[in-house]
């Protein structure tokens, strides 16, 4: 497969007023041409922190070491310029907040018209035709009229489509989505999931799919990265990973997940405990306190991440859970 994004060794601080707190550690992964990649973590475990780095969004407050590419050219510490010409362009992300993404003194139809005008150098006439052919695509009715909304005038579910044309407007070769169906109703959700779901059939774009939720991934994702605490924690293609977690993190999420025949009257078993504090990390696997499998090397000693066969990886010191 070819590669489109590769990150190597990825590391995000942030400046605090005592320290310097790391959300992102020694990050390594690759999307490759085509495929969707689900990223999945508690809040805080570094997941939006990542792309966020990747496109040159971070905070003032935040820098970001190791490597970035996008077919080959470096993108940390790559020139605004740069980074303009991409983003919007051929790197494209949803925000999880689409009503703070979006300009709220503009109309919706300006914003998206503008980025054709500036990325695609359309004309005011053609880039208007196009827009309103997206809101068709992503499914906004009326899209004439909506053209001429302000962001406030919709529902939360329009803006996260309006939010998904915006994004697809260039024929991004990278959408990331970053909890795309947060505070949607399940109706709303299930359109959104669609709308991605038919741009993966339909298209080469490759998809980064962030979230807390791994029901939200199971239909759509190829493959599907755990982080915690700022660390990737288990990789695996999404079979594998629903079928057999190898990580014990990974094994109370999907046992978190309602299923069909989960009784209402009966709790969902819950991971015990809190994510760690990440300005005051443990020595050793920052899970240990809330793993059931625990043993004295893991408060001690790091897992790093272990290569087991059909290109799988955990980091746990328990090479094999039953």
């Amino acid at each position: 497969m070819r590669t489109v994004v590769n990150c190597k060794n990825l590391n995000v601080r942030f400046r605090t007023d005592d320290s310097l707190l790391p959300a992102v550690s020694d990050l390594s992964f690759s999307l490759n041409a085509g495929e969707c990649l689900g990223v999945v973590g508690e809040s805080g475990s570094g997941k939006s922190q990542t792309f966020l780095a990747m496109l040159g969004l971070l905070a003032d407050n935040g820098a970001a070491t190791g490597s970035v590419t996008f077919h080959h050219q470096e993108l940390l510490h790559a020139p605004r310029k740069t980074l303009d010409t991409l983003r919007g362009n051929k790197l494209a992300m949803v925000f999880q907040d689409s009503l703070s993404a979006l300009t709220p003194t503009m109309r919706i139809g300006d914003q998206l018209a503008e980025v054709l005008v500036r990325h695609k150098g359309l004309s005011k006439a053609q880039a208007r035709s196009k827009v309103l052919a997206m809101l068709e695509i992503v499914s906004i009715p009326d899209a004439d009229h909506r053209y001429n909304s302000y962001p406030f005038e919709m529902s939360g579910g329009m803006r996260q489509r309006v939010m998904i044309a915006l994004a697809m407007l260039c024929s991004p070769e990278v959408l990331i989505a970053d909890e795309p169906t947060t505070a949607l109703d399940v109706t709303v959700q299930a359109q959104v999931l669609r709308l991605l779901d038919g741009l993966k059939r339909h298209t080469d774009t490759s998809i980064v799919l962030i979230t807390h939720d791994l029901a939200v991934v199971a239909g759509l994702c190829d493959r599907i990265m755990i982080m915690y605490a700022g660390r990737a924690v288990e990789f695996g293609s999404v079979r594998q990973i629903f079928e057999n977690p190898k990580h014990p993190y990974t094994m109370g999420l999907l046992r978190s997940v309602p299923g069909m025949a989960s009784d209402p009257d009966i709790d969902l078993p819950a991971i015990p405990g809190q994510p760690p504090n990440l300005e005051d990390l443990p020595d050793g696997c920052s899970f240990a306190a809330r793993c059931a499998y625990a043993m004295e090397r893991c408060t001690v000693e790091r897992p790093e991440l272990y290569r087991m066969n059909n290109n799988r990886q955990s980091a746990c010191h328990l090479e094999d859970i039953s």
